[in-house]
């Protein structure tokens, strides 16, 4: 009988370490947020959130206005037929590099592997961006978020 006491002791202790757990987990989850167009750094946070959240019109108005610019129904099926899959990698931004009106902002991407002896790596690379009627925009991203023919001379 109070081995019977001791065993419902643990399990009720145990499960409002799951309760606690749970409870933590789904209150502290921060929601990543749009930050201000005003700088490289910025543009460059709410291209790549954009893309995650599969607003492909947002992310669209982020690409700088250069010839051969993909047309957006180009932009947006590169990402739905997977040939441009940010869902594989992930980014953290850095600081920019700006020189008048050219900007370069240093960027960490993380690849993700499906099996589970590979680990997670991240790799220094750099997101590319030009100043047009005092907006930033997009001339060049790592790839995972960028389309390899963008920007291109169509044959």
């Amino acid at each position: 009988m109070k081995q019977d006491k001791f065993l419902i002791g643990i399990l009720i202790g145990i499960g409002a370490l799951v309760v606690l757990a749970l409870t933590l987990f789904f209150t502290r989850q921060g929601k990543v947020e749009y930050m201000t167009d005003a700088t490289p750094e910025g543009v460059t946070h709410n291209y790549l959130l954009a893309l995650v959240n599969k607003d492909y019109q947002k992310a669209y108005g982020y690409l700088a206005d250069l010839d051969n610019k993909p047309t957006y129904e180009e932009f947006r099926q590169s990402f739905l037929s997977g040939n441009t899959n940010p869902d594989s990698a992930g980014a953290d931004v850095g600081a920019a590099q700006i020189d008048q009106d050219v900007a370069s902002v240093e960027l960490t991407v993380y690849y993700s592997y499906n099996d589970p002896f590979s680990a997670n790596t991240g790799s220094s690379d750099r997101a590319s961006l030009v100043l047009q009627d005092g907006v930033w925009k997009i001339t060049y991203m790592p790839y995972s978020f960028w389309g390899y023919d963008w920007y291109q001379i169509k044959p």
